[in-house]
């Protein structure tokens, strides 16, 4: 079945189509590593975590690229304040974003371009914008000339007056115009820096991507992604320049943007200081319902982190989870299946939330599948789409230990309820009451309600 995404730069969504099916590339915009990553920056990688998995399966070639900005002003204020190397930082804080990744169970990319590593590239990316007119130097600067690529503002759909005008550029004299954007800065004595035709210094920020995408990828890649919070300036600045540098050549042919996480309607941020570190929410909460959590909304959509919606994730794995338990002596044969519909909702457009209702009704089916054939089937058909959305990826047992779930017997619950019933219709509510606090002893809450009783366990 055909993949189709929305591209953000001709909002729509299209079939996708490879430039070349043997090889299809796609990177991602990754962490500045300066600190510890928040929750919020999660969900770009795990979403896009799923993409990867899903184009494995379509094609024989996919290569994942995903940065590492280890060179930028913040990392230079960190460094300064420890009075340490810059490499202390970045080394400190990626190796802690590798840990945060894996334990929310992002497969590494391909490729993990370093800034640093690529300066020759990003030197001669200038020199070629320079040549071509698109660029020039001014005071140990080199500055994108934004008036000679008439296409700015496309991806954002702003003309280059509005853009500027609700942008925060800053005014210097060595600018043509406020508009142009930073290509390579000098540097102080005291900050890291690199020889090159214009002096000393470093590369701004968003000539570092174009640069390692394009040594990585090629000039042309098939999908370019990451937060819609880098929409602009940070991508239509890689567009113009990678356009530029490489003679109108088309840099990026999709362009995917998630949506931001907020935090009780707010942007979840560290200038607002209202950020929840991945590395304290796995210490918190089961890995899998942090993932389970980022993937319930579609992506291109805010999503809101609570507590409570940690809590539903983690009661929605239990359930998995005891039926994978009661289907533990059922083996099932390797390369697992993926169930058509699950893997239908995720070629439209990434549809998770759809997945994940199908990965439900999968679970539901297994539970009651008849002979020991279908179990196989079902359990099967179950780890199969798990394992494309990067769930019930644990043992049953290992789970059941990490989230200290009490040992549910869904069929004496079942029995009670039913019980409960009986004794209701029968006006016998001393009975019922009785069989409302057995099923209290056993950590079960019970709530009834125009559409009948439900259960749930009762968490501590």
């Amino acid at each position: 079945m055909p993949i189709s995404l929305y591209n953000s730069l001709t909002r729509r969504t299209e079939v996708f189509t490879p430039l070349d099916p043997q090889r299809v590339t796609m990177y991602v915009c990754g962490p500045t590593v300066y600190n510890y990553v928040h929750i919020g920056n999660a969900r770009g990688p795990v979403v896009f975590d799923v993409l990867a998995r899903l184009l494995r399966r379509h094609y024989p070639q996919v290569i994942y690229a995903r940065n590492i900005t280890d060179v930028e002003d913040k990392i230079n204020a960190a460094a300064k304040q420890e009075g340490v190397p810059i490499s202390t930082i970045t080394d400190r804080y990626t190796k802690a974003y590798h840990a945060d990744m894996a334990g929310l169970g992002v497969a590494p990319p391909d490729l993990e371009p370093h800034a640093t590593a690529h300066i020759d590239e990003i030197i001669a990316m200038n020199e070629a914008l320079i040549a071509k007119g698109h660029a020039y130097a001014a005071q140990g600067h080199v500055l994108f000339q934004v008036d000679s690529f008439p296409a700015y503002g496309a991806l954002s759909g702003r003309d280059t007056e509005e853009l500027i005008a609700g942008a925060r550029v800053e005014v210097a004299p060595y600018k043509n115009n406020p508009g142009d954007f930073v290509l390579w800065k000098p540097s102080t004595p005291d900050l890291p820096g690199w020889d090159s035709p214009w002096g000393r210094g470093r590369p701004g920020w968003h000539i570092e991507c174009s640069a390692m995408c394009s040594a990585q990828l090629g000039e042309t890649i098939d999908i370019h992604a990451g937060g819609v919070d880098l929409l602009f300036p940070h991508h239509e600045n890689e567009i113009a320049q990678s356009t530029c540098a490489h003679g109108g050549k088309t840099f990026a042919r999709w362009w995917m943007h998630n949506g931001m996480l907020t935090f009780d309607g707010r942007k979840m941020s560290k200038s607002l200081g209202n950020v929840l570190l991945i590395q304290e929410l796995l210490k918190q909460h089961p890995a899998e319902s942090l993932r389970l959590v980022l993937l319930r909304g579609h992506y291109r959509q805010p999503l809101d982190w609570s507590d409570a919606a940690i809590t539903q994730a983690t009661s929605t794995l239990d359930g998995w989870y005891r039926v994978l338990r009661d289907l533990a002596e059922i083996e099932v044969e390797h390369p697992l299946p993926v169930p058509g519909r699950t893997e239908a909702a995720l070629c439209d457009d990434l549809n998770t939330p759809q997945a994940l209702a199908e990965l439900s009704q999968l679970a539901d089916a297994a539970r009651q599948a008849g002979d020991a054939q279908a179990q196989r089937e079902a359990k099967a058909m179950l780890l199969g789409a798990g394992a494309l959305l990067g769930l019930l990826q644990q043992d049953p047992e290992a789970w059941f230990k990490q989230t200290g779930a009490i040992d549910i017997d869904e069929a004496r619950i079942e029995a009670l309820l039913d019980q409960r019933r009986h004794a209701r219709a029968t006006r016998d509510f001393k009975r019922a009451d009785e069989i409302r606090d057995e099923l209290s002893a056993l950590g079960i809450v019970i709530e009834d309600g125009a559409q009948g009783t439900r259960w749930s366990v009762l968490k501590s």
